[in-house]
């Protein structure tokens, strides 16, 4: 594992989490909109806390950036979940209460089965640029699952609708990390001719339509519902992507198999449990319609 690599990473989940705190505080307080509703986007662009939330936000973004510089998608995508641990007492501290023990588990499920399969695995790089076969089979893949997951949303309620909306901004993000670990590698070797090629572009339109999907999915329920999604789903895809479009390679036979199929399982484990947690999208005592000063 690349030291510098881990290191920013971990800084980046840091970063998210706080974010994602604040970010989930401001939209659940906001009236529930339709998924890719741009009023929502609109009314929260005009609320100093979910602002406030950006400044973490991007800064994560330019230390992702970095990390997958210097590693591989299968080590950086994992390394950001750590910052669950973050985000889940961040949330309570921000409402005045304690962190709901369903939370707790099923934050450590995943944290520590994705941890332990991380770290069996042993991740390695693969080549700098898949190939445009490559780019179109993660286009479609990607593609179908948002579209199953924001057509079961369509008639979900509270945590479940709020955890399929996780996966699909989940899938959407690992777009993001894919195509930010392209477009950094261009923009080392040729800053300007980086500008006009797709990746950036493509990236901008990913980015855009995650953060726009990941407000309506912290309308719906506890933030442990749709974080544990989006913070699972995100580094798994990478990891997937990073494996069959970046040639990346994962240790998963002989005896490993028997530490990463239980991982695999407590992953499972965790993001049921947080999509199954009852709850109003207000939260722990709070009441749905509740409005906070700007």
């Amino acid at each position: 594992m690349t030291p510098l690599a881990v290191l920013l990473a971990l800084c980046a989940a840091a970063c998210f989490a706080t974010g994602a705190a604040l970010q989930q505080r401001a939209a659940r307080r906001e009236p529930v909109h339709h998924t890719f509703d741009p009023r929502l986007f609109m009314r929260l662009l005009r609320r100093r806390n979910w602002l406030f939330g950006k400044i973490p936000d991007i800064t994560g973004t330019l230390l992702q950036a970095l990390a997958l510089r210097y590693g591989p998608l299968t080590l950086v995508q994992p390394l950001l979940i750590s910052g669950m641990f973050l985000a889940i007492p961040l949330e309570a501290a921000l409402d005045r209460r304690r962190p709901h023990p369903r939370d707790v588990i099923a934050v450590t499920s995943c944290v520590v089965g994705l941890g332990a399969f991380l770290v069996v695995a042993r991740p390695r790089p693969g080549v700098a640029e898949p190939t445009l076969m490559a780019w179109l089979g993660v286009g479609l893949g990607s593609g179908l699952v948002v579209v199953v997951c924001l057509a079961l949303a369509h008639r979900a309620t509270s945590a479940l609708r709020g955890t399929l909306l996780g996966v699909a901004t989940g899938i959407f993000y690992a777009g993001v990390a894919v195509l930010l670990k392209a477009f950094t590698g261009r923009l080392f070797a040729d800053p300007f001719d980086a500008l006009t090629d797709w990746h950036l572009y493509a990236l901008v339109m990913a980015g855009l339509g995650g953060v726009m999907l990941n407000q309506n999915a912290f309308q719906n329920g506890p933030l442990a519902a749709p974080l544990t999604a989006i913070t699972l789903v995100d580094p798994v895809a990478s990891v997937v992507i990073g494996v069959t479009a970046f040639h990346e390679t994962l240790s998963i036979t002989g005896l490993r198999l028997l530490v990463e199929v239980p991982a695999i399982l407590a992953m499972v484990f965790g993001i049921w449990l947080a999509s199954t947690r009852p709850g109003g999208r207000g939260g722990d005592g709070e009441m749905p319609g509740a409005r906070p000063g700007k």
